[in-house]
């Protein structure tokens, strides 16, 4: 009986492949077809590329929402129609930039930041993707969205005067181009600027050091080791209080209904006996991780402390 896969995992994406191009050869080293991707890397970029599998791909949505790590290698006195030296070059200019100067242009983005989405990416106008109407020549308004860059670090200036090049680190929300940040720094310091490198370096908790190629993946399969790897759905939710249900409703769980707060068993949070944080553990709105009697992983469940009742969010459990 083959095994279906359920749950994530950290792939290292290598150069040259679409993250589509992932999805589509972990169908066939894992013969399955439920599996989604996390949040597109361009073909040239590498890193951190979390896959979800079977009952995992109810997360896509949710784990596209993380916070994201990149580092950058910029190329000062270009600028190009894709905003990566992939593109074609449309303009060159000097480089009479000092290395105070791009510190503090890269010091500037820091915060929220309205970032015009480029021409190159698969952002949607009138139901087309805006790298089609690009590739036809085509170019269109397109609307700023806001992103926010919660710190961004020079991590090597040594090539700024001979190369015109520089390294950047980036933790940002989701959304964010960091070719279109690179561009945006060069607009900022006058002389335009290319991304030429990038690499993804954190999704949420999933980290470089950890992700797998492809063909790892598929010698782990071969040894059978790769469940080792794979994280169930609950990883991500580490940070959510956990609770367990008594096993006279333990029915109501399998059939992902909702139950009442006197149907969990009387555990102090987090080893804390605390009433007053007990309260404020169960307000209005708050998720948890439940459990069965036995740690058996169901799902997040919201609480409404209105009704005392926790309502199923995201259910994970399978008979």
């Amino acid at each position: 009986m083959k095994s279906t896969y359920n749950g994530l995992i950290n792939i290292y994406k290598e150069p040259g492949f679409t993250s589509n191009d992932v999805v589509a050869k972990l169908r066939g080293i894992l013969k399955q077809k439920k599996i989604g991707h996390t949040g597109t890397l361009d073909p040239d970029a590498v890193g951190v590329l979390v896959v979800c599998l079977g009952t995992g791909t109810k997360l896509v949505e949710m784990l596209t929402d993380h916070d994201k790590e990149y580092i950058a290698v910029c190329r000062l006195g270009v600028t190009t129609d894709t905003q990566d030296m992939s593109g074609n070059i449309i303009d060159t200019s000097d480089v009479k930039v000092t290395k105070e100067q791009v510190h503090e242009a890269v010091k500037a983005f820091v915060g929220d930041y309205d970032q015009i989405p480029p021409m190159y990416s698969a952002i949607k106008k009138d139901g087309r993707k805006l790298y089609e109407l690009a590739r036809e020549g085509i170019e269109v308004e397109r609307k700023p969205r806001k992103v926010h860059i919660s710190a961004i670090s020079v991590l090597d200036d040594s090539h700024i005067e001979s190369e015109g090049l520089f390294t950047i680190e980036v933790k940002c929300s989701k959304g964010t181009y960091i070719r279109t940040l690179c561009h945006d720094i060069g607009l900022r310091l006058g002389c335009g600027a290319a991304m030429q490198h990038l690499t993804r370096t954190r999704v949420g908790a999933f980290t470089l050091d950890t992700a797998v190629t492809l063909s790892q993946v598929e010698d782990m399969r071969d040894a059978g080791t790769l469940t080792e790897i794979i994280k169930s759905p609950e990883y991500i939710f580490r940070d959510l209080d956990k609770i367990h249900v008594k096993n006279a409703v333990r029915t109501l769980l399998e059939n992902g209904n909702s139950f009442r707060r006197n149907n969990i068993i009387n555990e102090d949070p987090e080893g804390v006996n605390d009433k007053e944080y007990e309260n404020e553990m169960f307000s209005e709105g708050n998720k948890f991780r439940v459990y069965s009697e036995d740690d058996v992983f169901f799902g997040i469940y919201t609480y409404s402390a209105k009704t005392a009742m926790f309502n199923v969010d995201k259910f994970f459990f399978e008979k």
